[in-house]
């Protein structure tokens, strides 16, 4: 196992099936012999080019030095890895921004009071924008974006707005992409064999990440890392990521048809958010497909501790730990010890966290709830990295598994349909 992330299990109830079944669809990944083959291209995100790094590196430090915020207009996978990303980097969660633009977010919902807020916030401010669609017309991010590029024009005028709003779109076509070229908007690409939820090494999640001010070269570093470690390239028998896909299938064929992710570390929130659409979209198709759900623990154990423990036996836990903190806090003795604390004086928090969860899994494996257990060493740019090419790897290989496509998502586009006809769009 890998020294970054490493893999256990307490209870899952493994079984032997999967692993050569897993190693065929290596094979046929490899070969580019499976459905879903022409969107593989996020395998090789890891590896892509220094002059798309540096491209992307260049206009994040021009967003920096010019912005006082840069809105991040996208929906799903367009925008939620980035923000996975910036918030669990983001250590200080009531720090105020001294170095560089505040990332905002839009498009990402249909929220009138959001955005009014939003717009109110960004009156007269110098902000930017990162807009990013490979198609320029999703309902959302397009509605966003209008109020936005009418908004920051007023405030400075169109000629310097253009210069201030990048597009990260698809290179040959598209509404996002002639806009872009009329107006004359620096423009990033989103390669074509790569999906939204897949996106988040690419430009989509680069930027934005880059713009916050962190390290993409490690976070990329982590990846390829991981790619040795876990990728198609390596056996099934030794795969971290193959074993972590076939423990969930053979929870599954024993009817488990929930996973909940469970995280002690609310800098994951958005992380969760964003597995939750990874799989959540793969694999759920044709009346098949995991449930991906989540908690904080151990917020959540004072809502969903119950359930979990004794509710209708139908879930799997997934607990991704971190190992180290980077701030240590310890208990305080008090004279007077009325909490009944003392006992812990001395002790860090973390450690009391990291046992209040030990105690949490003990009763659950009691009460045979399956765990996994996914131990991350901190949390920095090169081990999310690793985590993310880590759970991309596995939904793949879980959603073939459970013989779907896990790149396309035509339950998405029959909501879509449905809307347009209600909202009276032409042709529709």
């Amino acid at each position: 196992m890998s020294e970054v992330i490493s893999l256990d299990l307490r209870n899952a109830g493994v079984s032997k099936l999967s692993i050569e079944r897993a190693q065929k669809i290596l094979t046929q990944i490899r070969d580019k012999d499976i459905e879903g083959a022409d969107l593989l291209g996020w395998l090789d995100l890891p590896l892509q080019s220094k002059e798309v790094i540096d491209r992307v590196k260049a206009t994040a430090l021009h967003l920096r030095n010019s912005c006082s915020h840069v809105v991040c207009i996208g929906i799903g996978g367009s925008y939620i890895g980035a923000r996975a990303i910036i918030e669990a980097l983001s250590e200080n969660p009531f720090a105020t921004k001294e170095k560089g633009p505040s990332i905002l977010y839009a498009g990402h919902n249909l929220d009138q009071t959001y955005l009014y807020h939003l717009l109110n916030l960004l009156e007269g401010k110098n902000f930017g924008i990162i807009y990013i669609s490979k198609s320029g017309t999703t309902t959302e991010p397009a509605i966003a974006f209008r109020f936005l590029k009418q908004l920051l024009e007023k405030n400075i005028g169109k000629e310097r707005a253009a210069k201030v709003t990048i597009a990260i779109t698809d290179a040959q076509k598209g509404a996002l992409s002639q806009i872009a070229q009329e107006e004359g908007y620096t423009t990033l690409h989103i390669p074509q064999d790569v999906g939204g939820r897949f996106s988040a090494l690419s430009p989509v999640g680069l930027l934005p990440v880059a713009v916050a001010g962190y390290d993409i070269d490690a976070l990329l570093q982590g990846a390829r890392y991981m790619k040795k470690q876990s990728g198609i390239e390596v056996d099934a028998s030794d795969n971290m990521a193959v074993h972590y896909a076939c423990l969930r299938y053979a929870l599954y064929e024993k009817g488990k048809k929930v996973e909940l992710m469970v995280a002690q570390t609310s800098r994951l929130h958005s992380f969760l958010e964003w597995w939750k659409q990874l799989f959540g979209e793969s694999e759920g198709k044709k009346n098949k497909g995991i449930l991906p759900h989540s908690a904080l623990f151990t917020t959540d154990l004072h809502s969903l501790g119950q359930w979990i423990q004794e509710g209708d036996p139908i879930l799997f836990e997934t607990i991704l730990s971190v190992q180290k903190s980077l701030h240590p806090l310890s208990i305080p003795m008090d004279r007077e010890d009325r909490d009944q604390l003392n006992y812990l004086s001395g002790k860090s928090l973390s450690w009391i966290n990291q046992k209040a969860t030990e105690g949490t899994v003990m009763a659950h494996v009691h009460r045979e709830v399956p765990i996994i257990g996914i131990n991350l060493e901190t949390i920095n740019e090169y081990t999310l990295g690793t985590l993310i090419y880590f759970f991309q790897i596995a939904v793949t290989i879980s959603g073939y598994l459970l013989e779907v496509n896990p790149f396309d998502q035509p339950g998405v586009e029959e909501y879509k349909n449905n809307m347009f006809t209600l909202l009276g769009k032409p042709g529709c």
